[in-house]
């Protein structure tokens, strides 16, 4: 491909509204285009990375088994009506309504209308099990979309769904598409890491999330170097102490911390390590309610000092809940905030985390402003509900024990680009999903669901792989694997010949090669090529063929080197067949 037959459309700096990086140098590269909040255009060079990453999820899914379809963007109402998801779903869904005034919603996903095919298609044990997928627009109407493509509303999505006559063949093909979506990144040349997940409000028993690696990521992930464990820190289990408490060594007394409301302040105050301070978090249980004997809505959490409530965790065992009120924690402990703590004969549920059930002599609020005490224990000082009210209730922290016992926790940060869920029966049963068994008797079928957001790839993969000069696509990637820079292309007719030659020469092999043509330069084609990401590049000009050799310089490489012109197809052929950017 020339350039003179192709568009580029470079900018020498990103629009103010590109934030993350990748959003960035996609505007400079000239991959997309901005139309409206969270909608793109993807431009010719874009959409030939788009391509490179479709095809590698259709050929890989295509391996595992699956098959593809395509399904219709645009659903009747009356399909999420049945499965309980139009009001549920919220304000994400774009609904919409025809001449006829009918309801319809443009897809965010497709649970509703695949359930719908199969119901109609599948009756009997014989046809199943059956993966179904597709690459298809979705619509998400997200209240802020920003980060480009990271979070947009409109996107590109492989979503596959199967179906099966029993919940063992579930997670067999369950542990099937975890298979296929490691080989999937794998192929793309990504660092990514598959961690157990939360369900969240899609549903299900099982769930693992794909995170591309990266300092940029949203979601932040637990992981054992010395083991396969990872999750994501809101489902990374907190092992409880290994030490079980010790007895009390020290006086209990209430000394005066004035002004100091924050384990941090209290901690600096009485000259101890912050391990050492219990928090005491009141919250308002809202599933429940008040009882003449105690109350149900009104509760009390407690975390070390150090350690972070993991809400998603805390729901799980508590329910709905919100912070108490300062006019709330005045009512029940008699205090402001930032001074309360455990209190004798207050009639309150207490959520305490594993890690505070075995502190001892610890730093506490006194229930009294301008008050903490020192030196309090479980059982003598304050009444231990038992082991029935301790919980996992924390993020967990780095160089915590590995939940699998195979070392310690490392965290990093990650863009999630694929989830798999087992589904079970969750649409099946809303949408009367069943099929005969071999006895003539109707059963449910059990459904898993696997999700990649294709658009989502290309941001991570640049958020992953770059520097300051612009993209380093990995070559599976790459919208041209080879660059090649003529110097004087429209004047020197030994420059042009060798520049044709080779260009021509690797096309014919079926290697995506981009001749820069333009009466640039050179350094503005240096700079072009650098920031669209391509692995490698050659420089030809009238000084290196009179010595007869061009000038190679891979992406990541810090300096160029010279190569034989006679050698120099041969080396590109090499590299590029090889699968790597580097010589």
């Amino acid at each position: 491909m020339r350039v003179s037959q192709f568009f580029i459309s470079t900018l020498k700096e990103a629009p103010s509204e590109a934030e993350v990086i990748s959003h960035k140098l996609m505007m400079r590269a000239g991959l997309i285009k901005r139309l409206t909040s969270g909608v793109y255009t993807w431009m010719p060079l874009g959409l030939r990375v788009l391509r490179k990453a479709e095809q590698i999820v259709r050929e890989e899914m295509n391996r595992g088994g699956a098959i593809e379809l395509l399904m219709p963007a645009v659903q009747p109402a009356e399909l999420w009506q049945e499965s309980g998801r139009w009001q549920q779903y919220g304000p994400e869904l774009l609904r919409i309504k025809d001449r006829h005034d009918r309801d319809f919603c443009f897809g965010p996903t497709h649970e509703e209308v695949i359930s719908d095919v199969v119901r109609r298609e599948v009756k009997s044990y014989r046809q199943l099990p059956l993966n179904l997928f597709q690459i298809q627009t979705k619509f998400r109407d997200e209240i802020r979309p920003r980060f480009g493509v990271m979070r947009g509303r409109e996107f590109l999505m492989k979503d596959a769904y199967s179906f099966h006559t029993g919940y063992d063949d579930l997670v067999r093909e369950y542990r099937n598409m975890h298979d296929t979506y490691s080989r999937i990144f794998t192929r793309l040349g990504l660092k990514f890491r598959a961690v157990a997940a939360d369900t969240g409000s899609i549903g299900g028993t099982g769930s693992h999330e794909f995170h591309v690696l990266a300092d940029s990521g949203e979601d932040a992930i637990a992981y054992c170097p010395q083991s396969d464990y990872a999750a994501n820190v809101e489902l990374a289990e907190a092992v409880a102490p290994v030490k079980k408490r010790k007895s009390p060594s020290e006086t209990y007394q209430k000394v005066s911390t004035p002004g100091k409301t924050s384990c941090t302040d209290v901690a600096q105050h009485l000259g101890i390590p912050i391990e050492k301070v219990v928090k005491t978090i009141a919250i308002i249980r809202e599933d429940v309610e008040d009882s003449p004997i105690t109350s149900g809505r009104f509760a009390l959490i407690f975390l070390r000092g150090d350690h972070e409530l993991n809400n998603v965790k805390a729901q799980k065992i508590i329910g709905r809940f919100r912070l108490a009120t300062s006019e709330e924690i005045e009512s029940r402990m008699g205090c402001r905030p930032g001074y309360i703590g455990p209190k004798n004969g207050v009639m309150c549920l207490y959520f305490i985390d594993r890690t505070v059930a075995e502190m001892s002599d610890f730093v506490c609020g006194a229930n009294e402003a301008g008050f903490h005490y020192v030196g309090a224990n479980w059982e003598r000082d304050y009444e231990y509900p038992g082991t029935n009210f301790v919980y996992d209730l924390r993020n967990v922290l780095s160089g915590d024990p590995s939940p699998d016992g195979k070392g310690t926790l490392e965290l990093c940060r990650g863009i999630e680009v694929g989830h798999i869920f087992q589904l079970r029966s969750k649409y099946a049963k809303a949408l009367n999903l069943s099929f005969l068994d071999e006895t003539g008797k109707s059963q449910i079928i059990e459904m898993g669901c696997y999700g990649i957001g294709v658009t989502r790839v290309v941001a991570a993969a640049i958020e992953q792989n770059h520097d300051e000069r612009g993209i380093i696509f990995p070559p599976a990637l790459a919208p041209f694997e080879v660059a090649i820079v003529p110097i004087g292309y429209a004047k020197s007719e030994a420059v042009r010949e060798a520049a044709d030659r080779l260009h021509d020469a690797l096309m014919a092999a079926g290697i995506d090669v981009l001749l820069d043509n333009r009466d640039e330069r050179p350094g503005v084609m240096f700079a072009d090529m650098e920031l669209i990401g391509v692995p490698h590049r050659v420089v030809i000009g009238d000084r290196g063929l009179k010595e007869g050799v061009v000038e190679y310089k891979g992406r990541r490489d810090s300096a160029a080197r010279n190569i034989p012109l006679a050698e120099i197809e041969k080396s590109i052929k090499s590299m590029v067949c090889g699968d790597s950017s580097q010589p």
